[in-house]
């Protein structure tokens, strides 16, 4: 996988200073960043599916939360496909990669869930705000 435990705090801080440090090339200005609540609603659907997967007694997700996590890739793509920003921001981040990586695996999915934690945290701590 792109993140592991023992990188993914810094994957997500590497992210989100990329992110932040986009220059818009015709104006040569800082692009804005994705505000809060757009974070925030990816990572209440990743924390949705996480309280099922955390219940789960096997290694191996069943097919219904699989489909869950098919179904989060097709919503991220959606919100990208809605807002340029967005779009920059997962393409930045590499969440659809690391949701492609999960492969029905409880504990991939833990550590994305804790990879888009790690993204909101530093969102905040470097700036990020409604607009």
């Amino acid at each position: 996988m792109i993140i592991t435990e023992k990188n993914y705090v810094e994957k997500a801080e590497a992210a989100i200073q990329l992110h932040k440090n986009k220059i818009n090339e015709k104006t040569k200005k800082k692009k804005p960043m994705v505000t809060t609540s757009k974070i925030r609603n990816l990572l209440s659907m990743t924390a949705d599916i996480c309280n099922e997967v955390m219940d789960c007694k096997e290694e191996k997700l069943n097919d219904e939360l699989c489909g869950r996590i098919d179904y989060l890739k097709v919503r991220v793509l959606y919100e990208a496909g809605r807002e340029p920003v967005v779009r920059e921001f997962v393409e930045d981040t590499n969440m659809l990669k690391c949701i492609s990586e999960i492969g029905g695996s409880k504990k991939n999915y833990l550590l994305f869930s804790r990879y888009m934690e790690a993204l909101v945290a530093y969102h905040r701590f470097y700036g990020g705000k409604d607009n």
